[in-house]
């Protein structure tokens, strides 16, 4: 098959057959498709889009270009959560343990922070020695024996994925709705989980703009879940300000170990409560929301969530004495706050800046030489609604480096706005 006939054939409003795909995926994977012809392909897909058959196929082609994940053998309910990404979103953190200590088996393989979201990877690599380059058979030992392991995609699942994700990171075409279904899905579905509850983010600090936006992605991935015989469920969140109260990476999990040990921001456990509802009831472990919903707060309030997580840390070779005694470990050497400058009430936070703002301050290099500065982050005293007045912190930010922290606070003071007039925030779970 020749690469440029099938640009041309797409921009032309031809169908790729499965085997098309397949080809150039797999081809792609191994090398003998180039990154500028994958790339003149991305482009055309993104302006001409994909029928229902071939994001099928496209799932399926990145499936196959690696191996599949085996757990039919466990007597547990096989399942895993996904975001779409934002700013402050450590759900996955909360989510996996609890889910795991409620009996079910987790195999979550997640992403670094990129753009201006925020990654479940560098997070848990703030933990001192926690590994998440894990092998596949490392991986599947610990979800058998703790329940649930965190590990980053791998060179053995969906490899074609892996390469075609950083390709359309360099060159800008991350927004395209085929190729996020072909990423979420290929990787879920190769995990070889029954049931999947997806987070999709919507607002200013999301892929998703708007609730139409949203909907038509999740409706494709449902789409596909149901052809690969998942049970996915989808439920839409607003990220029109940061999730909880803390973003970044070390001051993440603090915020992670509060909620698991029932003192988690309102906002943060709704999110958890509803996602992890979706997945007891997939599961047959509870047949109404409030059902689900006190299966979840028990194992908090009884401690065994925690111990759950506690227990995911030490599979994964990390030192679980930073989490009992989190404010002792990893201090930022410089703090400095947002103050407000005038009475009022916080009327909009430009959360795609804030996000990039946190990054900032926690990327120190990326690409191959990625050094991460886990004391980086910032910690949000006021949220859209709140009153202030002159002198009231708004934010506080932190870090190793004294330069990225007052270009920090420069930044955030425009992000973060203040109006005469109170608000209404939006609705955090949108019907």
């Amino acid at each position: 098959m020749n690469v440029a006939r099938l640009v041309e054939a797409k921009r032309s409003g031809y169908t790729h057959t499965p085997d098309e795909i397949k080809f150039l995926i797999h081809n792609y994977s191994h090398g003998e498709v180039s990154d500028s012809e994958m790339t003149a392909w991305i482009k055309t897909v993104y302006t001409y889009g994909m029928s229902d058959e071939e994001i099928l196929a496209l799932v399926d082609a990145m499936i196959t270009s690696g191996e599949m994940m085996d757990f039919s053998h466990l007597p547990n309910f096989v399942a895993d959560k996904h975001s779409t990404g934002g700013v402050g979103d450590k759900v996955s953190l909360i989510l996996g343990p609890l889910m795991a200590e409620a009996g079910l088996a987790i195999p979550m393989i997640s992403g670094r922070s990129l753009g201006h979201t925020g990654g479940t990877l560098d997070k848990l690599e703030s933990i001192p020695g926690f590994r998440t380059d894990l092998s596949t058979d490392e991986f599947r030992n610990i979800v058998e024996r703790v329940g649930i392991s965190m590990i980053g995609q791998t060179d053995e699942i969906c490899p074609a994925d892996k390469k075609m994700y950083a390709l359309r990171d360099a060159i800008g075409i991350t927004q395209s709705i085929p190729f996020i279904c072909g990423s979420i899905m290929s990787k879920k579905i190769a995990e070889g989980i029954q049931g999947l509850v997806l987070d999709i983010k919507v607002g200013n600090g999301a892929f998703m703009k708007t609730v139409a936006e949203a909907r038509e992605l999740g409706e494709k991935l449902v789409m596909v879940g149901r052809q690969f015989g998942i049970s996915v469920e989808v439920i839409f969140s607003d990220m029109n300000q940061p999730l909880g109260f803390d973003a970044g990476l070390w001051i993440e999990i603090q915020e992670s170990i509060l909620a698991l040990q029932g003192e988690g921001p309102e906002d943060l456990m709704e999110v958890t409560f509803e996602l992890g509802g979706s997945l007891l009831k997939q599961a047959g472990m509870a047949s109404t929301k409030k059902e689900a919903r006190d299966i979840q707060t028990s194992l908090i309030q009884n401690g065994s969530a925690f111990q759950k997580f506690v227990e995911m840390v030490e599979a994964h070779h990390g030192d679980s004495s930073s989490l009992k005694n989190p404010n002792d470990y990893s201090k930022a050497t410089y703090v400095s706050n947002v103050n407000a400058d005038r009475t009022g009430f916080i009327s909009a936070m430009d959360t795609l800046e804030i996000g990039r703002i946190v990054n900032s301050l926690t990327i120190v290099k990326s690409g191959k030489n990625r050094e991460l500065d886990i004391t980086g982050g910032i910690r949000f005293e006021k949220k859209l609604g709140y009153e202030v007045r002159p002198g009231d912190t708004l934010a506080v930010c932190s870090g190793r480096d004294q330069k990225r922290v007052e270009e920090a606070i420069m930044r955030l003071s425009s992000a973060i706005r203040i109006g005469e007039k109170p608000i209404v925030p939006p609705k955090l779970l949108q019907p």
